[in-house]
This record gives structure tokens, C-alpha cells and sequence, in this order.
């Protein structure tokens, strides 16, 4: 009989203290106890931490997306959108039959081509790896550069656009490159991307160009051609 009445006392004494508790942490003003998960302190601190950390990210990568928007939106020169108006200016120019078909076994040659860049350009979009023609292409530009503060500029753009984490256009690079990079970036110059460039270029080569041969792209772009040199 003891040892219930006991039992009963000490529930009572647990919902008193539950209902302070909760009085405390819903005033206005008041001192909130902070709460804690099912494991320990510890592990709540590290939590908070991660947490943080990912808020901190995401807010970052809103900033940088707002800023190109307002870029853009204010006609700020980027690297992008300088090289998609040269693109979409040539991209009315039909290359010939043998053109064509020597892209088949010589991929500098169609990358040097305006015509070429732009059949290849469209079958990257297919495969969402357009920023790595357009990284090569930025870079291309640089080179041509000789005034020291635009070059200066665009170094720091086609950093912003192709080479940081944020960058929704990020191209694969390895971490060696990416110090080099880095490293350059202290002292822009228009020739600090060299290695980058010549990365992303063999990967263009040995992984989308053999795909681009046999896509729908390239077939439909030669066919056409043959069927109009055949009527002519």
C-alpha cells in the first residue's frame, strides 16, 4: 500500500515539474530551456554545427544567384553571354558536306569551325555539359586579351562562372588544376587557365565527341546536307 501511494506521489511531482517546464519555455520574454536530442550534449552541439553550416551554404549560393541575375538583368559583359551571342550570330552559317563529314575523324578541326562549335554546342545541351564548350570557348577569348585589367576582369568571371563550387555551370576539374588555379588567380594573367583548358578539352574529346558521332545531332545535320547536294 506504501509503495503505491509512493508511486503515485512521485507521477504527481513529474507533472508538476513537465507543467513548469513548459510554462517556462512558452512565456513571452522568458528564458526558454534549451532542448536536447536522445543522445547527449555533445552530439547536439554537432548537430547545431552541420546545421549551420548548411544554412550559411545555401544563403551564400542565393547571394551569388542573385547577383548574376542582377548582372545580367543590369547587361553586365559576361564571359557566358558574350560567347552565346557569338555563337547565335553564326549559327545561321551551313557548313558543307565534306565539312561535315571530316569532323567525323578530326575533332580540332571541328572545334575550330564556328559551325562545328555550334552542332556540338546544341549536343551538349542534350547531355547538360554545355558549360564545358563555353569554359573552353571563355578561355579562348582571355587569350586573346591584351588589356591588363580586362584581362584582370574575365579571369575573375570565368573563375566565378565555371571554376567555384557555387557555380551551377561548375566544370570537373581535378584538385591539382584547381590549386594551380588558385594560385594564379592572386596575379591574373590571360594564360592562367591553360591547363584547365586543356583538361576540359581532352574530356570533350574522349568522352562527348565519340557520343555526338552517333547522335541524333550530328546524323540529322549530315543527312540533310547529303539529300540536299543530291537534288541540287
Amino acid at each position: 500500500m506504501a509503495a503505491t501511494v509512493d508511486i503515485a506521489e512521485m507521477r504527481k511531482r513529474q507533472q508538476a515539474q513537465n507543467e513548469e517546464i513548459s510554462t517556462v519555455s512558452q512565456a513571452p520574454g522568458g528564458n526558454q530551456r534549451p532542448n536536447t536530442c536522445c543522445f547527449c550534449w555533445c552530439c547536439c552541439c554537432s548537430c547545431s554545427w552541420y546545421v549551420m553550416q548548411s544554412i550559411w551554404y545555401h544563403i551564400q549560393r542565393s547571394l551569388t544567384v542573385r547577383n548574376e541575375e542582377r548582372g545580367e538583368h543590369a547587361g553586365r559583359p559576361t564571359h557566358t553571354t558574350k560567347m552565346e551571342n557569338i555563337q547565335i550570330e553564326e549559327e545561321c552559317q551551313t557548313p558543307t558536306v565534306e565539312e561535315i563529314l571530316s569532323w567525323s575523324h578530326n575533332f580540332d578541326k571541328m572545334m575550330k569551325s564556328l559551325a562545328g562549335q555550334n552542332l556540338f554546342r546544341e549536343f551538349l545541351r542534350t547531355e547538360y555539359s554545355e558549360e564545358n564548350l563555353l569554359f573552353w570557348l571563355a578561355c579562348e577569348d582571355l587569350k586573346n586579351e591584351q588589356n591588363t585589367k580586362i584581362v584582370e576582369d574575365k579571369a575573375r568571371n570565368i573563375y566565378e562562372d565555371y571554376i567555384s563550387i557555387l557555380s551551377s555551370k561548375e566544370v570537373s576539374l581535378d584538385s591539382r588544376v584547381r590549386e594551380v588555379i588558385n594560385r594564379n588567380l592572386l596575379d591574373p594573367t590571360a594564360h592562367m587557365y591553360e591547363d584547365a583548358q586543356l583538361q576540359i578539352y581532352t574530356l570533350m574529346h574522349r568522352d562527348s565527341f565519340p557520343r555526338f558521332l552517333n547522335s541524333h545531332v550530328y546524323k540529322s545535320l549530315l543527312e540533310g546536307t547529303e539529300d540536299s547536294t543530291t537534288e541540287s
